[in-house]
């Protein structure tokens, strides 16, 4: 576990905060944060909240052999995991000396306290018991985890069903849920863990401490007990140096607040089983406060409707008179047309006007046909009267030959001119031959 070093300014900050009796959150000296625990949809699942520290408790179990030196005891394993997904500052894939040190000190509190019956566990006397196994996860790291993991751990081992199990001979039956009840595991106390550290050398002391303080702290004393006042475990760590007086005074205080916390935890365990039994909603979907960001509804304001009718007809009598005049929404533009409910079709319109363009376009083509008439004929009357007029089919008349620095009319007229010179010279020839013959 690599942690960021605190710089001496934050390390006196914090060391002088703690000599004029103030913590960081407001706590006093002997103040334990916020416990809050929630299950699960599934038996043995439930998260442990001890400020902003939260821990992930699940159980399960199976069907094993037994031990060689024990046939007819069940087995008992704790597990706690350290995720980046806590703090940075935890490696994945390697166990560190802390994560050592949790687990050691979580099978001390709960399994060798005595604290399940492990007798009740075995199926068949040695062959077949069964194995408890208690996962713990830490989901947010903000110091005192060994505090918020046994509380996690005791918490999810009281709210835990096995499968009922049947022995006809050497047959072994094990039913499901559906098919039986579960049956709860047999809990003769709850040891729950309480710790307390220690600074300038054991001259002050607090109680459940967080990160900041953790870092600063000269020694850690945990002490695990029961309800009954009865000590299950004491460890110390840090190389400092208690006298009598302060364990005892830390025991008083422990025994205090694990009366606290079982009353806690006892609560929590009757309400989900109420829930449970009444058909209510249960899980951790309902344990989400509704005044956050995943909020599943609104609470429902108060709205007076009593003068609504009042307040609109003095906003619609202060209001400005709608004006006489009322524009058109519609833009007339050439080549388009609307009809609907309240508006005159204008198709017959563009009609005629399309009709009257095409009158126009045709009578525009008949004057020009007619002027063309006219410019030949006033040019025909330039050429000598004394000139026959000859009328001919040919399709020559038609063409026209345009040449640069020539008008095209002239030009067609010479043609035309020559042609009829020529016909009328053979018309003459052909009646000066018919008195011959």
């Amino acid at each position: 576990m690599k942690e960021t070093p605190l710089s001496n300014c934050e390390r006196r900050f914090l060391l002088r905060a703690i000599e004029e009796k103030k913590r960081l959150d407001g706590r006093q000296t002997y103040d334990y944060r916020n416990i809050k625990i929630s299950f699960g949809t599934d038996y043995g699942c439930c998260i442990v909240e001890l400020g902003k520290t939260r821990v992930l408790g699940q159980v399960s179990c199976e069907l094993v052999s037994p031990k060689l030196n024990r046939a007819t005891e069940g087995i008992l394993f704790f597990n706690l995991e350290l995720s980046q997904m806590a703090a940075p500052a935890f490696e994945p894939g390697r166990q560190s000396d802390l994560l050592v040190k949790l687990n050691r000190l979580l099978e001390r509190c709960l399994r060798n306290s005595k604290c399940i019956d492990t007798e009740s566990l075995c199926v068949v006397a040695g062959e077949k018991v069964w194995q408890i196994r208690v996962d713990l996860h830490l989901l947010n790291h903000d110091g005192n985890i060994i505090d918020a993991a046994s509380i996690a751990a005791i918490v999810a081992l009281c709210h835990f069903r096995r499968p009922d199990v049947s022995v006809q001979g050497d047959e072994v039956t094990l039913y499901t849920l559906e098919e039986r009840d579960p049956v709860p595991l047999s809990i003769h106390h709850m040891p729950i863990c309480v710790s307390f550290a220690f600074f300038q050398q054991g001259t002050y002391l607090l109680v459940d401490p967080n990160e900041l303080e953790e870092r600063v702290m000269d020694g850690l004393l945990v002490i695990a007990m029961n309800k009954h006042r009865e000590i299950c475990t004491v460890q110390s760590s840090g190389g400092i140096m208690l006298l009598q007086d302060q364990v005892l005074r830390c025991s008083k205080i422990a025994g205090v607040k694990v009366a606290e916390i079982t009353e806690l935890i006892q609560k929590a365990l009757e309400n989900d089983k109420r829930a449970r039994k009444e058909g209510g909603k249960f899980g951790f979907a309902e344990s989400i406060a509704n005044q956050r960001i995943t909020a599943f509804k609104m609470e429902k304001a108060p709205v007076d409707t009593s003068d609504v009718e009042e307040k609109a007809e003095e906003i619609i009598a202060e209001a400005d008179p709608p004006p006489e005049t009322v524009s058109k929404p519609v833009l007339w533009t050439p080549g388009t047309a609307q009809i609907g409910e309240g508006i005159e079709s204008s198709w017959g319109d563009l009609e005629e006007e399309e009709e009257e363009d095409e009158g126009g376009s045709d009578e525009v083509t008949i004057l020009d046909s007619v002027k063309m008439e006219t410019e030949d004929h006033n040019v025909g009357n330039h050429i000598s009267d004394d000139a026959p007029i000859v009328l001919s089919d040919s399709e020559e008349d038609e063409i026209i030959i345009l040449e640069p620095g020539e008008n095209p009319k002239e030009t067609r007229i010479q043609a035309n001119s020559k042609q009829d010179k020529v016909s009328s010279k053979n018309v003459i020839r052909k009646k000066k031959k018919k008195p011959a013959d």
